[in-house]
């Protein structure tokens, strides 16, 4: 049987395809799966913060976490979860809608409305900003490295 170059760079074409089918399919899953991942440990930040919870808030938050207020404010992992625990308002509900997430690598990206009901000295107050997340994959778990509140468009 003879093999001239052209069998071999047609053989090798159809490997390579293959192979690259195969590995975007299972980057695929894992991306999804990454992305699912990130979406729950958003859930857990989300009922840490309406709950109050520190030990939620912990096993979420990265200890080089940068939490930027949209008032401008920037606070580090012990100052984010003390001024949780120590508010003074009541918080009623806390929705993160419109909820997006890019995994890529060991990073992640969630976008989201931060939607808040709360209540001081008798005083209602809806809290209605953006919110910009950036998740790392740290030892297995995801972990929020940054935060960015803002202004939404009037």
């Amino acid at each position: 049987m003879n093999v001239s170059r052209r069998d071999f760079t047609v053989a090798g074409a159809i490997a390579l395809g293959a192979s690259g089918l195969l590995l975007s399919g299972a980057t695929g899953a894992n991306a999804a799966a990454d992305e699912a991942a990130v979406a729950e440990s958003v859930e857990i930040l989300r009922k840490g913060l309406l709950e109050a919870d520190k030990a939620k808030l912990d096993q979420v938050a990265s200890a080089q976490i940068s939490y930027g207020h949209s008032d401008g404010r920037v606070e580090t992992k012990d100052q984010f979860i003390t001024g949780v625990m120590t508010r003074k308002q009541t918080v009623k509900s806390l929705a993160f809608p419109e909820l997006k997430v890019a995994v890529v690598g060991d990073a992640a990206v969630a976008r989201h409305i931060y939607l808040a009901e709360s209540e001081l000295e008798g005083k209602q107050t809806t809290t209605r900003i953006g919110a910009l997340q950036v998740w790392q994959k740290q030892n297995e778990s995801w972990k929020l490295l940054a935060r960015q509140g803002f202004r939404l468009p009037a």
